[in-house]
């Protein structure tokens, strides 16, 4: 009886042990959200400077092909042009870096001439998030007059017969197509009128919204990529795709633009009708079976050969930033679970298998986004705007929940 009982106080001495040595290593390799942002803001302030050096003086950077060790870079009427100068205001406003802000300035002196442009519905992407984070950290007065003549550019694409933004131009396959990006742009136009400036962008933003919340969505809440509006009439042509996988599919990065869209028009109207959408669009997307375990989605939530479908990155960073302003607006069960989605998430993203290393991905911080994987185009790369949503989330997340 001694022998057993010497056995078994021995396997459940050995057992403690175990217990007590996974959880130490299991906090080890758990770094606090307060050093993990910490160190993606110091790795972000080396990378964005390394990519300083590879960006033509006239272009703005795009992304990189690791196989042909090719930068890309964009002319500044590229939808994507304003996420370089973003990314880099949110850098320095972490870190205070001088050499980050210079380079931030002289990006928006070279994409200046955006607030002019006409030629799509994208002047939230390339004013708001260069120009607007320029703005909110500096408080230059410069910049607002700016924002406010981008704003009339971007109101000159509103059709009154479809009530809402045209985003692009009409072509062979489309009449007047409206895609759901556009709930991005909305952020520009209520910001210009809440900040002195005509009241008419207000409007345009909340019938614009209220469009798409009637015309772009399904029964569970996914929504349709591209509505094609029939400009006489005003009635709907076609429910299609241009990005995602079907016509009926949920398209990843459409889902979470409309997630963030929506939070951002409760965020300015606090029409809870919004919000409401908004907390639906986010339990479709949570509650999806086809959303992996570390949270980081498919390109396309219907991909035909998932789990081996490409994942986007981008999807993740910006449903993260989503998320963690929706849970500013809910209570309980329900914000906890926002945030700690999100965390998954950044936590994800910071991991090595998406985030780069130093002087690699072409100074990008993250890998493995897709573009438009139906067209050949950006897949399973890094995209300027997968790093802006990453490090806006990151700030959200230290200046709302690390207090």
């Amino acid at each position: 009886m001694k022998i057993i009982a010497a056995v078994c106080a021995l396997l459940l001495t050995t057992t403690l042990l175990h217990a007590q040595k996974s959880r130490i290593q299991r906090t080890a390799k758990k770094p606090s959200m307060a050093s993990l942002i910490k160190q993606n803001f110091a790795l972000a302030d080396t990378q964005y400077k390394f990519m300083m050096t590879l960006t033509p003086a006239d272009k703005m950077p795009q992304s990189w092909n690791d196989s042909t060790k090719k930068f890309d870079a964009r002319d500044i009427t590229w939808w994507c042009s304003g996420f370089y100068p973003g990314t880099l205001w949110y850098i320095y406003e972490q870190n205070h870096d001088t050499t980050i802000r210079a380079e931030a300035e002289r990006a928006l002196k070279v994409i200046e001439p955006n607030q002019y442009y006409t030629g799509n519905h994208d002047l939230g992407f390339m004013m708001y998030c260069s120009f607007g984070n320029a703005y909110r950290i500096t408080k230059d007065p410069k910049y607002k007059p700016l924002l406010f003549n981008a704003a009339q550019s971007l109101s000159t694409r509103y059709r009154p017969t479809i009530k809402a933004i045209q985003s692009w131009n009409s072509s062979k396959k489309f009449a007047c197509p409206v895609i759901i990006d556009n709930m991005m742009n909305l952020e520009l136009l209520y910001w210009v009128s809440d900040t002195g400036g005509d009241q008419k962008f207000r409007s345009i933003a909340i019938t614009h919204s209220n469009t798409t919340l009637k015309n772009h969505f399904r029964p569970d809440y996914s929504s349709w990529h591209v509505i094609d509006y029939d400009t006489l009439t005003g009635n709907v042509r076609n429910k299609l795709t241009a990005q995602g996988y079907s016509d009926n599919s949920a398209w990843s990065r459409g889902q979470a633009w409309g997630l963030y869209g929506y939070t951002l028009m409760y965020r300015f109207s606090k029409n809870k009708i919004y919000l409401n959408h908004a907390r639906k669009i986010a339990a479709f997307i949570l509650n999806h079976p086809n959303l992996p375990s570390d949270k980081i989605p498919y390109w396309d939530f219907n991909a035909p050969n998932i789990p081996d479908a490409k994942r986007d990155a981008s999807a993740g960073a910006i449903t993260a930033s989503a998320l963690l302003e929706l849970a500013q607006y809910t209570n309980d069960n329900e914000r906890n679970e926002y945030i700690e989605s999100a965390e998954t998430m950044l936590r994800s993203l910071s991991s090595d298998v998406y985030r780069a290393k130093a002087y690699e991905n072409g100074g990008f911080l993250l890998k493995h986004s897709v573009g438009a994987l139906p067209y050949n185009s950006e897949i399973d790369v890094p995209l300027v705007y997968a790093d802006y949503y990453f490090l806006e989330a990151l700030k959200r997340y230290k200046d709302w929940f690390l207090k």
